[in-house]
């Protein structure tokens, strides 16, 4: 079946919808095999549905035991037998369970250049820090908050009128192809890790 991938979401599912609309691409070389979420009825979900694609939903409930949460994802995920798992607007932190099994094969994508800004609110940081040029990152996930290696990176100026929503909507667009074109060169090369530098083949 070629280049399997699962990707996971928790909300609108934008990112995920730019990855469902590349492998209509033979030349993409992925295919999207299940995607997952940590709640049930977001428009992410129903984007996966309206693609054919298989879902599952695996909720963290309030004071439940994390570990075990990291391991049922793991088991869901496994059970797909990805080569690349892609945290799109995921929400949650994988642990030790899950990077065990597939940490150097997940990758998620960042609204500012790490390791600038890494957390919540890139956007929203490099504008009240005042940098002139921002952008989007795709690294490899780790035990860390956004501080795996880096992948790949896109700039993006900010411009003398932005405010938060409108920066964040054009990084989001530098995101989007950005993922896409990770995800493909992972489908065609091997890589590997020295040091924090990703080497490709």
């Amino acid at each position: 079946m070629g280049f399997r991938v699962v990707v996971l979401v928790s909300g609108s599912g934008t990112l995920l919808q730019s990855l469902i609309d590349a492998q209509a691409d033979p030349g993409f070389g992925a295919q999207i095999v299940a995607v997952g979420a940590d709640r049930g009825k977001i428009a992410g979900l129903e984007r996966a549905e309206a693609a054919g694609v298989p879902t599952f939903v695996h909720r963290l409930k309030k004071g439940a035991d994390r570990d075990a949460w990291d391991v049922g994802l793991r088991d869901l995920v496994d059970g797909y037998a990805p080569d690349l798992v892609v945290s799109a607007g995921f929400m949650k932190l994988v642990g030790p369970a899950f990077l065990e099994r597939f940490g150097g094969r997940m990758i998620n994508s960042h609204p500012a250049l790490l390791p600038s800004f890494p957390g919540m609110h890139g956007a929203r940081d490099a504008l009240e820090y005042g940098v002139k040029i921002t952008g989007a990152t795709v690294f490899l996930v780790d035990g860390g908050v956004d501080s795996g290696a880096i992948l790949a990176q896109a700039a993006v100026p900010v411009l003398d009128d932005d405010d938060e929503e409108s920066l964040h909507e054009r990084i989001k667009i530098s995101e989007r192809a950005l993922l896409v074109q990770v995800v493909a060169r992972m489908a065609r090369q091997r890589w590997w890790v020295q040091g924090r530098t990703v080497r490709w083949q």
